[in-house]
């Protein structure tokens, strides 16, 4: 049995013909420019998903400021408020999966919808501390849910030589979503029950989507499971477009029948098989690595940071978030733009090397801003810097006397928290610190910040693609959650400047982990991925090992086997491994 020429070479199914036919060519031809209006309408629908998204998790930051003074909230009942959406994500993101595999892909959008709507009412109308908290978990569940089904629901309808482009739209909506929610704090901070309306307006992108559904298709692939072929066929014409030869839409539809026919996965403990659980360490570390990177936490000390610019705290924090949203959401334009053509992979290392190199720099500036001290003074007078002071949440800054006081304190007239470099050596670590925060965030969206997403739709067979995404989306949120209470103790313990080269520590255990285990994936279709994780070697080798072997069996006449089936059988003996 002969390999194909090339694993990426066809554009909609591998023929069983040892060279491409007529037919095959003139699809690429056809698909090369861009996909048909059908597509790029069924992808905005979706990722309607990916923009509640980010605005709900970016939205709370501007209303708990003003939430937390109107129900005079403490420390601990502001981190139940924001820590209600990543548990409620956890649950989501861990049991969507199976309910994905059960009720199919359409399904689930239809009721994270709902649930969005529900949570957006809760949020609302709630006039108490608990029915905050209850209407920010049940967010939360469509939080996971969508996290979870947008970037398989996109990946498994979108043309091969378009689908990196087409998921990362889903990061794009999500960056978007925390832009408009940044943008919508500032625009309501002083409106009288502004925060209602903040959480109000996210009802709305839910109800378009809902009016969306009556035309959005089902995934083909999983109509196909229910033995609805005519149904799976009728959708990828549309996707595909009248140009398109039939034959070619006949063979990517036989393509995935015989796929199909060759899975055994069908519950979680089908996970543990070595054709499916290298993959699922593949999509769970890059997650982990996600949110490692520091890339939330590095946040936190947005304000101190433009503080030591000369703005004033509540402008500040508003200012730079949406700086960093935006800087954050035209990155994932350009990574839109180049991740079909540079790859996944190759992206994953830039940004990995990139972000390495902002987290070390990040942290000499923190020297010159705040210095190398713990912020676990006794007294707020030990602090010699007007950064740490600010940090210190009973402290404040006097500028004239130089000295930092307790904000309760009526000795100083001056007391701030607004730090203004003083000398040259404050102002380079300011710049310094905007600079390479800026820099950081540039490197994280290009990469780290989408490709997990795009990966963990890719790299898994159909029959566990659900479940396995449920695991890997769970691990980012649980993973989030730790990092989240995890950062001021770090802090406390060892310094701003150690916790951010902690992080880039870990980001160079991910770079090693990327180079050695993540294949490159693009120009292969769905049913061809899973053959990278097939055998004994790295797979990051085993596209080129592929190739290698397609070139030499290339020369070999008569064969009729198609990659499809050479893929499906090394997944049959590897799922008995």
């Amino acid at each position: 049995m002969n390999w194909p020429t090339s694993p990426g070479r066809y554009s909609f199914a591998e023929l069983p013909q040892t060279e491409p036919s007529a037919d095959t060519d003139e699809a690429h031809s056809n698909m090369a420019a861009r996909p048909p209006r059908f597509v790029f309408f069924v992808v905005f629908c979706i990722t309607i998903g990916g923009l509640l998204f980010g605005y709900d998790t970016g939205v709370i930051s501007g209303a708990l400021v003003v939430i937390k003074d109107e129900w005079d909230l403490n420390s601990t009942q502001q981190e139940f408020i924001v820590g209600g959406t990543t548990l409620g994500a956890i649950v989501g993101g861990l049991f969507s999966g199976y309910f994905a595999d059960r009720w199919g892909r359409r399904t689930i959008t239809f009721l994270s919808s709902l649930v969005f709507i529900l949570g957006a009412l809760i949020m609302t109308f709630s006039k108490h501390y608990s029915v905050l908290i209850g209407g920010r978990v049940v967010v939360g569940l469509a939080v996971g849910a969508a996290s979870m089904v947008v970037p398989i629901y996109i990946g498994e309808l979108a043309p091969k030589e378009f689908r990196g482009r087409l998921v990362t739209l889903n990061v794009l909506a999500i960056t978007g979503g925390q832009l408009i929610a940044y943008l919508v704090s500032w625009g309501l901070a002083d409106v009288h029950d502004g925060w209602r309306w903040m959480f109000a307006i996210s009802a709305f992108p839910a109800a378009i989507q809902l009016c969306c559904l009556p035309w959005l298709p089902e995934s083909p692939r999983v109509l196909i499971q229910r033995g609805q072929d005519e149904r799976a066929h009728n959708i990828l014409r549309r996707i595909y477009g009248n140009k398109v030869p039939e034959s070619a839409v006949d063979d990517e539809l036989e393509s995935m029948r015989r796929s199909m026919r060759t899975e055994t996965a069908a519950s979680y403990r089908d996970l543990l098989r070595t054709v499916n659980f290298k993959p699922l360490i593949v999509a769970c570390m890059l997650q982990l690595m996600q949110q490692f990177s520091g890339f939330n936490t590095a946040m936190y000390y947005s304000a101190t940071i433009l503080k030591m610019a000369g703005f004033s705290s509540t402008k500040s924090a508003t200012q730079f978030s949406i700086a960093i949203a935006a800087t954050n959401m035209l990155m994932t334009i350009v990574a839109i733009s180049i991740i079909d053509r540079f790859g996944r992979r190759k992206l994953l290392l830039i940004s990995f090397t990139g972000m390495i190199i902002g987290l070390i720099l990040l942290g000499i500036a923190f020297i010159f801003i705040v210095g190398l001290v713990k912020i676990t003074k006794d007294t707020c007078g030990e602090y010699i810097k007007c950064g740490a002071c600010a940090l210190d949440d009973r402290c404040n800054w006097s500028p004239g006397s130089m000295v930092c006081a307790p904000k309760s304190s009526t000795l100083y007239t001056d007391l701030t928290d607004n730090c203004e470099p003083v000398n040259g050596r404050d102002k380079a670590g300011t710049w310094l610190a905007l600079a390479s925060l800026i820099f950081y965030v540039a490197l994280y969206a290009v990469g780290l910040g989408n490709v997990p997403w795009l990966v963990q739709s890719e790299i898994f067979a159909q029959g566990i693609r659900s479940r396995a995404g449920s695991i890997a989306t769970a691990t980012n949120w649980v993973s989030n959650f730790v990092v989240s209470v995890t950062f001021l103790t770090m802090t406390l313990h060892i310094t701003a400047s150690g916790t951010f080269w902690l992080y880039a520590g870990i980001l160079l255990l991910g770079l090693v982990f990327v180079f050695f285990m993540v294949p490159e994936t693009k120009g292969l279709k769905l049913e061809d991925v899973q053959r990278l994780f097939v055998g004994t070697g790295l797979p990051y080798r085993r596209r080129q090992a592929v190739s290698r072997k397609n070139s030499q069996s290339s020369s070999a006449v008569g064969s009729r086997s198609t990659s499809g089936e050479i893929a499906n059988a090394q997944l049959l003996r590897g799922s008995q491994e």
